[in-house]
């Protein structure tokens, strides 16, 4: 979360969830053509982040602001940025169960989701630009509550992602529209009320319009885009192309370069693809990924929606990590795989004017604990914590060794990906 945030340009999305109504290995061959631009607004995380266009004081009392400001920009030279990236949020009922117990635990009524997470908080506040994938639309803050097909999941969860230091959530997945337009509507609502930025899906043309750029206290500006195969068989509502963004290679790569040229040094995409439970990069997504970084517009993919890792690779210079898993869950059936996932993080370096290169790729296993209480675990802090019983080490040890093999199964390694 390290971003001295400082600017948006726009910003919105929708989000994924647990299962495709085809069942388990749903394929992410899209059906319809996607949208033509990303979606993104969200207002400032607290009133002292100016409003967009107003320049930026940077650490050091430099200012930055859009392509055409006035305002003096911190020297081009060796900046860095680091940015994260983690599995799906996929708030299933066992979870809002398990934040009830923990706020009762603390004598208070209501959901507190803040021990699920609180294991990850240090790797996610470290970045500084966090990106979570929210898989599920959000009701109203008194429910009602659903999980599959149609989630429906408890709003409270947004101020445990803050708390645990996310910018940002991508919205588009195979669930977003599964509460329609008003879930799409509310669910950007209570991201807006939460101070995190999204993208993915919106509730007008003119917001789906609009690129979603972070501006670092350094003055580099990060555009993310995020878009899904497709919605569970749901459909877009007519004369509401824009509410959610559907897979469309053409129009990806407009919006990217839209991004680019509204000011973006970075720009991430999030992609909801591939198949369900399984580790292997399908066709299509090899494909999608190797026409995407192609372009000079797309510097970094972030992949969701398998709930088990897949390889991260290395394609025209750039990283794609094709899914990272599931951040937290509680599948009906529990597998090891479905429990496992991995936080990535990238950092960019620049090497000309506003031309920024990821220098550094690594990433973090991370396990979704089931008892006694369901908690997100970061498996190489876990493993070096002295307080881990020697039993359960051995087993954090089995599932990191697991996640190397997918994360590294294309050669990430040997393309300079440090694992741990």
């Amino acid at each position: 979360m390290g971003l001295a945030l400082a600017l948006v340009l726009g910003g919105c999305d929708s989000g994924r969830g647990e299962h495709s109504r085809a069942g388990p290995a749903q394929s992410s061959t899209p059906t319809a053509p996607a949208h033509s631009a990303p979606v993104a607004t969200a207002p400032a995380r607290s009133p002292a982040v100016p409003a967009a266009g107003t320049p930026i004081a940077g650490p050091s009392g430099t200012t930055a602001g859009p392509p055409g400001s006035t305002a003096a920009a911190p020297p081009a030279g060796r900046r860095s940025v680091t940015v994260l990236g983690s599995g799906d949020v996929l708030i299933h009922p066992a979870l809002w169960q398990q934040a009830a117990a923990d706020a009762r635990a603390q004598g208070r009524p209501g959901y507190d989701f803040g021990p699920l997470f609180a294991g990850l908080a240090p790797a996610v506040r470290a970045a500084d630009l966090a990106i979570c994938e929210l898989e599920t639309p959000l009701a109203a803050p008194q429910g009602p509550f659903a999980g599959w097909p149609d989630f429906d999941a408890p709003p409270q969860v947004l101020a445990a992602l803050v708390a645990t230091g996310y910018d940002s959530c991508t919205t588009a997945s195979n669930h977003t529209l599964d509460q329609g337009s008003a879930g799409v509507r509310r669910t950007l609502d209570a991201l807006d009320a939460a101070g995190l930025r999204h993208t993915g899906s919106a509730r007008s043309a003119a917001e789906a319009a609009r690129p979603l750029i972070l501006t670092t206290g350094t003055g580099v500006r990060i555009a993310q885009l995020a878009f899904a195969f497709g919605f569970n068989g749901h459909s877009v509502p007519a004369g509401q192309p824009w509410l959610a963004n559907r897979t469309d290679v053409p129009a990806i790569l407009a919006a990217a370069h839209r991004a680019k040229q509204a000011g973006a040094d970075i720009v991430v995409l999030s992609m909801h693809w591939g198949l369900e439970y399984s580790h292997q990069v399908t066709a299509e997504q090899a494909e999608q990924a190797d026409r995407l970084l192609a372009s000079p517009d797309v510097d970094l993919i972030l992949g969701d929606h398998a709930h088990v890792v897949q390889p991260m690779r290395k394609l025209h210079g750039k990283w794609v990590a094709y899914c990272m898993g599931d951040e937290v869950s509680r599948h009906a059936v529990a597998s090891e795989e479905s429990r496992e996932g991995a936080l990535v993080r990238f950092t960019f370096t620049e090497v000309g004017p506003h031309h920024f290169v990821a220098s550094r790729a690594e990433a973090i296993p991370t396990w979704m604990q089931l008892w006694p209480q369901l908690r997100a675990i970061d498996l190489p802090a876990a493993i070096a914590d002295p307080r881990t019983a020697a039993g359960t080490r051995a087993g954090y040890h089995a599932a990191l060794a697991r996640i190397t093999g997918y994360l590294d199964s294309l050669g990430a390694r040997r393309d300079g990906l440090v694992i741990g």
